[in-house]
C-alpha cells in the first residue's frame, strides 16, 4: 500500500533526486530498516545484488539502463526486420531482377532447418523487442516517480529478452560466416549488449528491492500510527 505517496529512495541520507516529496527523512527509515532486519533472515533472492559505493550510483545507473533498454529494443527491432528480409531475399532457388544496394553473400543459405531457426530467432526477437520497448518506457517513468510495482514488468520481460538474445547470439555466431563484416559486427555488438543487459538488470533489481523494502516500512509505520491514534481517544474516554 502506498497511500498516494511517492516513495523516496533509501540509498542516501539526502532526498531522492527523482522524487518530488522531500518531507521525510530517509536516514531514519534506513535506521529502522537496519534494526528491524537484524533478527530476520532475508532470502538470498531478496538481497540487493549491487549497492551504492564511490563508483556506482544505483539510482542514476538504473535510469541510464532504462534509456539503454529503449535504444536496445529499437536496435533489436531494426536488425530483426533486416535479418528476416535478407533471409527471405536470399532463399535458395529465388530469382531477383534489377539492381540492389546490398549484396546477400553474407546471408546463410545452407541447411533449410538452420535457415528456419534463424528466421524464428529473428521473429521472436522482433516480438520481444517490441514488448521491451513499451516496458522500458514504463520503467523510465516508474524510476522517475519511484513506483516499484511498475518496475516488475520490465524485470520479467528484460530477463526473458536477455536470455533469448544470448541463445540467438550463440546460434548466429556458430552458423554464420564471421568473415563478412556484418556478421562479425553483429556478433561483437550483441556480445557487448548482453553483458550490459545482465549488469543493467542487476542494477534495476537491486533498486527495486530497496524501494519495496521502504514501502513495507511505510506501511508498518502507517499501521502503528493508526493503532496509536485509535488507542489514545479510547483511553481518554475511559479515564
Amino acid at each position: 500500500m502506498n497511500y498516494g505517496r511517492k516513495t523516496p529512495s533509501t540509498y542516501r541520507s539526502n532526498p531522492s533526486v527523482y522524487s518530488h516529496t522531500t518531507g521525510r527523512s530517509s536516514t531514519n527509515l534506513h535506521t529502522v530498516k537496519s534494526r528491524s532486519t537484524r533478527s530476520v533472515r532475508i532470502p538470498w533472492y531478496q538481497r540487493p545484488i549491487l549497492k551504492n559505493n564511490q563508483y556506482i550510483d544505483i539510482q542514476k545507473s538504473a535510469l541510464l539502463i532504462g534509456l539503454f533498454a529503449i535504444f536496445l529494443a529499437l536496435f533489436t527491432i531494426g536488425t530483426a526486420i533486416f535479418d528476416i528480409y535478407c533471409l527471405a531475399m536470399a532463399a535458395p532457388g529465388s530469382t531477383h531482377y534489377g539492381y540492389y544496394i546490398i549484396s546477400y553473400e553474407f546471408v546463410y543459405v545452407g541447411n533449410k532447418h538452420v535457415r528456419h531457426m534463424l528466421i524464428v530467432f529473428a521473429l521472436f526477437s522482433l516480438i520481444l523487442g517490441t514488448i521491451v520497448l513499451f516496458t522500458s518506457i514504463l520503467l523510465v517513468v516508474a524510476l522517475r516517480k519511484e513506483y516499484e510495482r511498475k518496475i516488475l514488468p520490465w524485470l520479467w520481460t528484460f530477463a526473458i529478452f536477455t536470455i533469448w538474445r544470448t541463445l540467438a547470439l550463440l546460434f548466429f555466431a556458430i552458423v554464420n560466416d564471421l568473415y563478412f563484416a556484418y556478421n562479425a559486427l553483429i556478433t561483437f555488438l550483441w556480445s557487448l549488449f548482453v553483458l550490459i543487459s545482465i549488469y543493467g538488470w542487476c542494477v534495476v533489481y537491486s533498486l527495486f528491492l530497496e524501494l519495496a523494502d521502504l514501502t513495507k516500512l511505510e506501511d508498518l509505520a502507517h499501521l502503528r500510527f493508526t493503532t496509536i491514534n485509535s488507542y489514545i481517544p479510547g483511553k481518554l474516554i475511559s479515564s
